[in-house]
């Protein structure tokens, strides 16, 4: 596979397969990856990936958590606080083109909730990644975990693999710190589901669009 068959067929996959994923195999991607390109070669980004009994326990815990309603401060803002034009609607676009996949109408909060919740059993994936930094990184070092994190993918890809990157684990900082013993001066950046496609999942059949270049590419001679 080349890069370019890659990233055209990489995509967040919200069902998986329950089979196992090979530890080795895990281990070799996340190694991989951190050829990934970095300011100064800080290499800000500390990753954990779990799975079996331990991956088992956390979602445990998290179902504990969503049906107590405890909630937590997140550790930062996952979308911005002024949401304009045109972010906002290719957000809310590709939330409604979910809900329409799986059959979930506007109306039906309860549903909506009921589905967003299962972000928090990373969508049934049997394998998991963690991605920590250090607290005093900034928004440069921050971009080099998005290019850990892409390399991730890509080369789940081309191992047969599907993943979704979910920053919504950002939610419950507090929960996944302390279940991972992250030292206090790391925080938590985002979870990633990796696993097998489970491709009767109503929700995998989701291809979302791209904006036209014109919005936003510019090329001068």
């Amino acid at each position: 596979m080349n890069v370019s068959d890659a990233i055209a067929a990489r995509r967040s996959v919200r069902g998986f397969l329950d089979t196992p994923v090979d530890p080795t195999l895990l281990h070799d991607i996340a190694v991989k990856a951190s050829r990934a390109a970095s300011g100064g070669n800080i290499q800000p980004w500390h990753v954990d990936l779990v799975a079996g009994d331990s991956l088992a326990g956390l979602k445990a815990i998290m179902t504990a958590k969503l049906m107590a309603g405890e909630t937590e401060t997140p550790g930062y803002d996952i979308y911005p606080r002024e949401f304009v034009a045109p972010y906002r609607a290719r957000t809310f676009a590709v939330g409604e083109a979910m809900y329409r996949h799986v059959g979930i109408p506007r109306e039906d909060k309860t549903a909506r909730r009921m589905w967003f919740a299962r972000n928090f059993q990373f969508f049934g994936a049997p394998a998991a990644l963690f991605c920590t930094v250090d607290r005093r990184m900034g928004p440069p070092q921050w971009s080099d975990l998005g290019m850990y994190l892409q390399n991730v993918m890509l080369l789940a890809v081309e191992a047969g693999l599907a993943t979704c990157p979910q920053e919504c684990w950002a939610m419950y900082p507090e929960t996944i710190e302390r279940f991972l013993a992250t030292p206090a001066d790391r925080m938590l950046f985002c979870g990633m589901a990796i696993g097998y496609e489970d491709k009767e999942e109503p929700a995998n059949r989701l291809r979302t669009e791209r904006a036209p270049e014109g919005e936003w590419l510019s090329f001068r001679e």
